[in-house]
């Protein structure tokens, strides 16, 4: 700015010159960027949305091509199918698996190393295994009728009081981690799960469901027959917020809710085939999930049971394992078609799906505490570690590196609806056999459908009432 100051004797000009700080225009470092002051006016830009559109593009691509999910196997695995698997809800590192042969294994995840080998375990298959709340140790129950508590750490003395509790005749070996306390039954134990705020623990038997205390050697509860029904029990898990709260999967088709402080069922709604798993939402504890034999796994509100929430689709065969992430947003699926699909919780297809050319039916698995990894086990003997999100790097990155990876991030969910980068996107390498099944399925789909058209058409107008699939889902409910 200039302005002239005219006197009588002389002219004085005066001289107002901009200024920034050096902050703004110079770099910290050597090795920093030159800063670059652009114009954001949208008129100086005509082609803004057509850019971001190619980078989006670009963007949808690199994702693909870093798509490398399977980082390895935890050690050698088992000498059997694995069974069971529990990861520790205080700690990050310990994790425990079973075998078919009745061996229960400590493994390092930090390491992915076996950290120790309970060999006779027990003498049948395992079944279920559970931290307790501390994380120090865990439970684990078996076909043999058998429900031991083991410890993470080794000791250097068994105490002879401790190893046993109505169980003089058990079988199992002593190791430096147990077991500790042993109980047993006449039948055989399906399902364990331990509550969230106290030192109960929760079995599912033959034709009933056990409460246990670890001071006592027989159960507090014992239910059977509930709703009328003897069938097997195969799946118990406790809700993460009502300490009280039972759910259920039996071999009758049902799903029910229990609540054990007055000791009574609540509800049971009956499906259309049989329920393998159950897990409630870490962070919405009224909602579950449950893998169904139909191939698909069903999310339910406790509080209105007569039809599902949503319908997550795609596998090829029975759901026999699920797995929610801990922030609650996506569970993980396990299934007899060999593969591992992850599903968001508000969507009914799945974003990923992972297999490999070794593995074989998938019976467990687990997210590890942090969200960043799956842990899959499977019949071929392996426990496999995978990315939960496919492209993700291993190992720190920069500040900058994180801008970048976040913007493109936002650029394809920005322009996921348009066909090359929903093409791109969604494209995934899908096994031969999944392929074949899924476009037989999808032919039988539409046979059934014109078979509907057809009947609808020829029939009295109103006779036909079209039902839809949430409402196919469950055939009665119980109360």
């Amino acid at each position: 700015e200039i302005s002239l100051l005219l006197t009588s004797q002389y002219i004085m000009v005066k001289v107002k010159a901009l200024s920034r700080s050096a902050a703004s225009t110079e770099r910290q470092n050597s090795g920093d960027l030159r800063m670059q002051h652009r114009n954001l006016d949208p008129d100086h830009h005509p082609m803004a949305r057509a850019r971001e559109y190619t980078r989006a593009v670009t963007a949808a691509k690199i994702d693909r091509m870093f798509a490398k999910p399977l980082l390895g196997s935890l050690g050698t695995g088992h000498r059997d199918g694995v069974t069971a698997t529990a990861v520790s809800r205080a700690a990050l590192v310990p994790f425990v698996s079973g075998a078919a042969d009745g061996e229960i294994r400590i493994w390092d995840l930090a390491s992915r190393k076996c950290v120790a080998e309970l060999a006779g375990g027990h003498s049948r298959a395992i079944n279920g295994l559970v931290f307790d709340n501390g994380g120090q140790h865990f439970y684990s129950c078996s076909d043999d009728g058998l429900v031991r508590r083991w410890s993470i750490l080794p000791s250097d003395t068994n105490d002879e009081s401790s190893t046993t509790n109505n169980n003089s005749n058990s079988k199992g070996k002593t190791t430096p981690h147990g077991p500790m306390e042993t109980w047993r039954i006449a039948g055989t134990f399906k399902s364990i799960d331990h509550n969230r705020s106290s030192d109960y623990f929760a079995t599912a038997s033959d034709s009933a469901v056990e409460v246990w205390s670890p001071e006592r050697s027989a159960p507090v509860q014992t239910h059977q027959d509930l709703w009328g029904s003897d069938d097997t029990v195969g799946v118990v898990r406790y809700n993460p917020a009502e300490r009280s709260l039972l759910a259920m999967c039996s071999a009758d088709r049902g799903v029910g809710l229990f609540d054990t402080r007055l000791a009574s069922p609540l509800r049971k709604t009956v499906l259309s085939m049989k329920s393998n798993c159950l897990e409630w939402n870490p962070m919405e504890p009224m909602n579950f999930v449950a893998g169904n034999e139909d191939y698909n796994a069903y999310g339910f509100d406790m509080r209105k049971l007569d039809k599902p929430l949503m319908i997550y689709k795609g596998h090829i065969g029975a759901v026999l394992t699920v797995s929610w992430s801990p922030t609650g947003r996506e569970f993980v699926t396990g299934s007899y078609d060999r593969t591992v699909r992850i599903f968001p919780s508000r969507r009914g297809t799945s974003r990923e799906m992972y297999h490999a050319k070794r593995m074989q039916r998938v019976f467990t698995v687990d997210y590890s505490a942090d969200n960043r990894y799956i842990i899959s086990g499977s019949d071929d003997t392996n426990l496999r570690l995978w990315k939960a999100q496919a492209s993700a790097q291993i190992g720190q990155v920069t500040a900058r590196e994180e801008r970048a990876v976040r913007y493109r991030q936002a650029l394809v969910k920005k322009y996921k609806h348009m066909p090359e980068v929903r093409k791109i996107h969604g494209a995934r390498k899908t096994p031969r056999l999944v392929k074949k099944q899924t476009a037989l399925a999808q032919v039988s789909k539409e046979s059934a459908r014109r078979k509907h058209d057809n009947r609808v058409k020829h029939s009295k107008p109103g006779s036909i009432v079209a039902k839809g699939a949430r409402e196919k889902t469950v055939v009665k409910e119980i109360d």
